[in-house]
């Protein structure tokens, strides 16, 4: 694991260690489930940009525009 430095104001760290103490955890545990989140939250648009690109390259409309009431229909 590699180690990184940042730097906050002294109250915003104070502020987010309590929130971390209520959570039984670390502010660096913290940290490391946010990292996480963002690279879990990358991954997904990525993929769903691949199946868009997929779905789009079998799907053709052949240039008609719908209209707003056909886009609706059930």
């Amino acid at each position: 694991m590699r180690n990184i430095t940042l730097s906050a104001s002294e109250e915003v760290i104070e502020r987010a260690r309590s929130v971390a103490r209520e959570h039984h955890t670390t502010l660096n545990q913290m940290f490391r489930d946010w990292l996480q989140t963002i690279d879990h939250g990358t991954k997904r648009i990525g993929g769903y940009r691949g199946m868009m690109q997929r779905v789009g390259a079998r799907v053709a409309v052949g240039g008609h525009k719908f209209t707003r009431e056909e886009m609706n229909e059930r």
